[in-house]
Parts: C-alpha cells; structure tokens; sequence
C-alpha cells in the first residue's frame, strides 16, 4: 500500500510539473519580440502624450493639486521613457553590453515607475473625492510654490529613502547572476522578506484601486440620479469620467501583472518571460496622458455638438 500511495504521489509530482511547463511555456524569441513591440508602444505613444500635455498644461492653473499630480506623472513617465530604449537595446541583441550596475538601474526603473505612477494616480483621486464630497470646484495650492515645494518633497523622499533602499536590496550579489542576462532578479523572491512584501504590494493594490472603484462609481451614479439626461451637458460628469479613467488605467496596466505575480512568486524559474511581458504591460501606463489628452479633446467636439444642437 505504501508503494502505491508512493507511486500516486510521484506521479500526481509529474503530472504538476507538466502543467506548470505548459502555464509557462513561451519561447525566448517570442517573448522578445512581444517586449519589443511593447516598449516601442511606450516610447511613441508616451513621447506624444507628453509633449501633448504639457501644451496642455501650460495654459493651466499650475496651483491646482490636480494640475500638480498630472505634472509628477509628466516627469516619472519622462524619466522611465528615457530608461526603455536600453530595454529594447538588449531584447533585441539578446545580451546585455553595458555594466551591470546599470543593469540594476534600468531593471528597477520599470518598478519605480509603475509604483510611483500609482502613487500619483491615488493621491489625484483622493483630491478630486475630496474636492466633490466638500462640494468645492477644485482645490489649490495658495501659491504656485506651495506646489512646487510639495512636488519636491515627494521627489526627495523617492531619492534619499525609496530609491537608495530599494536598489541597494536589488539584484546586489553578483555571483547569483550572468553579466550578460539583464532583468533576471528572480532569485531576489527566494528571501523571505521579498517573498513577503511582493504579498503585501499585492493586496494594497488590490484593496485600493477596488476601494477607488466602488466610491468613483457610487460618485457618478449619484451625480447621473440628479442630472438625469443633461449629465453629459455638465463638467462635474466629466470630471468624474476622467477619474474613472485612471482607475481603468490602473485596472488594465496594473492587474494583470500583480494578479499573475501571485502565481510567479512560486514558479519564478520557468515562468519568467510571462512576468516579463506582464511588467512590460506595467509601462503601457505612460499612455495614459495621451489617452487623457484624446479624452479632453472628445469632451470640447461633445460639448460644441451639444451647443450646435441647442442653440437657433
């Protein structure tokens, strides 16, 4: 009996090795090319986005906190935009040809990027539910410095605390690792402490942006209840569109990638070009000033239709 329940067991072993092959089986080549196209998005879509907002941005008042959270966003998707070409450099070569301190750098950067994105994101909305819940139009820095000091604390405390931390606890034994590969940190997961705080991130983000969700979709409802059929005719309901569009932003970029992470954190081996391709789709949120951009000018074309329609 006990040779069976051996022979059971061993074959139940080989029966979830296979599968987890099969969950995770991608070829090198593919993978690359997926990451490629990927990251050419990124560059494009965000550059344009970018350039698009900042026109934007200058005929805005910049002591809005709105305003303010949308120019961090400008300069993070800035910062990480310069960092991917260095990306597409080595997937395309297949080796990696600079240092590898600087490996760790760009490596990182995606992750950076991605947190510091949400971060922003969070704080753009909690301003606008404030904003709407104390009925006010919008809420303002008292001066233009007031706005600049406050961008410069967050972006002090990322290089005094949250990076120097971060990279000095990222990929920093090299023995572990070939000089050649690059973004192959997956052995980081097998201590403890990062297998733990990957757990952690990933329910923070989950329980926020579904906490973010809920209010935002509570907010518009309760605003489409009193405005009935003129909401579109109304700036609070577009207002409150676009913050849903960052939630969806936040959905779309940012799910797939911690929702698989559950899965990789214990088969980091052979499932490492999926959570690449996963972390890549991370960067797509630089689009997100592009699309917001396309959003603004949808609302002006809906707005003169609605007047051309109304007025004699």
């Amino acid at each position: 009996m006990m040779n069976v329940a051996h022979i059971q067991e061993d074959m139940m072993m080989k029966t979830v090795n296979a599968t987890n092959e099969t969950l995770c089986f991608i070829p090198r080549d593919v993978a690359n090319g997926i990451l490629i196209a990927l990251y050419i998005t990124v560059i494009i879509g965000g550059t344009i986005g970018i350039f698009i907002m900042i026109s934007l941005v200058c005929r805005t008042n910049t002591r809005s906190v709105t305003i303010t959270a949308i120019i961090n966003l400008l300069v993070i998707h800035g910062i990480f935009i310069l960092t991917v070409p260095f990306r597409i450099t080595y997937y395309i070569q297949d080796r990696w040809i600079f240092p590898f301190e600087f490996c760790r750098l760009i490596s990182s950067m995606i992750h950076i990027h991605m947190y510091l994105s949400f971060i922003f994101y969070v704080a753009l909305l909690l301003v606008r539910y404030i904003s709407y819940f104390k009925h006010r139009d919008k809420i303002e820095f008292y001066r233009k410095m007031h706005s600049v000091v406050a961008s410069a604390a967050v972006w002090i405390f990322l290089l005094l605390v949250f990076l120097p931390a971060f990279f000095l606890q990222y990929g920093t034994d090299k023995n572990k690792y070939n000089p050649d590969q690059c973004f192959t940190f997956q052995k980081e997961i097998d201590r403890t402490f990062v297998l733990v705080l990957n757990y952690i991130v990933v329910a923070v983000i989950f329980l926020v942006v579904c906490v973010l969700l809920i209010v935002q979709i509570f907010i518009i409802v309760k605003i489409i209840k009193k405005l009935k059929r003129s909401a579109l005719d109304h700036q609070e309901f577009w207002v409150q569109l676009k913050s849903l569009f960052f939630i969806l932003v936040m959905i779309i970029c940012f799910f797939p990638y911690h929702m698989f992470r559950i899965y990789y954190l214990k088969h980091a081996t052979e499932c490492f070009y999926y959570n690449e391709i996963f972390l890549g789709i991370t960067a797509l949120s630089c689009l997100d000033l592009l699309s917001f951009a396309a959003q603004t000018y949808f609302h002006k074309v809906c707005k003169h239709m609605t007047c051309s329609i109304k007025c004699p």
